[in-house]
């Protein structure tokens, strides 16, 4: 069989997660209209009778000395050194296309096998794709042009086919088949608040906000669990309550109605809001959220 480990690359917003979740066909990675909202690599792994095709969904580019920015910034350096192949994820609606030849250049340098996904041709950006495709066709890789807006069995065919050729050959798969994502039931819900908190809050608040699951209790009929939205300034948390409660109360109904959707069972989050102040910068706490800054 062929098995391995799939390092997407791209920009901020560029449509690695969506290009993870339809290919996984389950929710394995935050969606938002705003960028860089992925901040710990996400294995999305997809498995099939001959094929084990595991997904590195990494951060956005991004460069940076220092806090969360420096651990998105070794991340993506992580993901692209421990992949099997490459996918660079380049979005035609970027403000400059400097930094996607930047993106072009690392998968190049990797000395790995690679292919381009241009995504976001729904946007007609004739004048972007035929710039892109200048510098790519001499580099004879495999190109797919597509969007968000296609159906996600599409858009997994498209996608997958030829990155599973490129995948190299093994004797077992590394997981076993009814795994699809690494991640805890914990974790799950505590990406699915924090997805809710970018669609709810607005402007930089959600860059400053990071989200732990205190408790999840699976009963006969119901999971309980207890959510933690944890701001960096004093003056966040008025705005994540929002005026009489309505902020929270909406972001734990909309964080519900996935969950009881993904876990499919009835949910009970109970939401609370907590002030760390300037988190982002707080090598201890990072560390304890599962960002490790090497």
């Amino acid at each position: 069989m062929k098995a391995g480990y799939i390092g997407l690359v791209g920009l901020p917003n560029a449509g690695k997660s969506t290009v993870v979740n339809a290919i996984i066909g389950e929710k394995v990675s935050i969606v938002s209209r705003k960028p860089q909202t992925t901040r710990k690599r996400v294995l999305g792994i997809y498995s099939d009778a001959n094929t084990q095709a595991i997904f590195l969904d990494a951060p956005g580019l991004v460069k940076a000395e220092a806090g969360l920015n420096h651990f998105l910034q070794k991340e993506l350096e992580s993901v692209i050194r421990e992949s099997d192949i490459l996918a660079a994820v380049l979005n035609l609606d970027a403000y400059k296309i400097e930094p996607l030849i930047e993106i072009i250049e690392m998968c190049k340098n990797s000395g790995k096998p690679w292919m381009a996904v241009l995504t976001k041709d729904d946007l007609s950006l004739l004048h972007r794709n035929e710039k892109l495709r200048e510098v790519l066709q001499p580099l004879k890789i495999p190109i797919v042009l597509t969007s968000a807006l296609r159906r996600p069995e599409e858009l997994k065919e498209l996608i997958l086919t030829p990155l599973v050729q490129m995948l190299p050959e093994t004797k077992a798969p590394y997981y076993e088949d009814e795994i699809y994502t690494t991640q805890s039931e914990r974790e799950i819900l505590a990406e699915m608040v924090r997805e809710q908190c970018f669609e709810y809050l607005h402007e930089e608040l959600p860059y400053g906000v990071a989200v732990k699951t205190l408790s999840f209790k699976e009963e006969d009929t119901i999971i309980k669990a207890e959510v933690e939205i944890i701001v960096s300034k004093e003056n966040y948390l008025g705005m994540v309550v929002g005026q009489g409660g309505q902020t929270i109360k909406r972001i734990g109904a909309s964080s519900r109605i996935l969950a009881e959707k993904f876990f499919n069972k009835k949910m009970f989050v109970k939401t609370s809001v907590k002030v760390r102040k300037d988190w982002t910068s707080d090598e201890k706490f990072m560390k304890e959220m599962g960002y490790v800054v090497s």
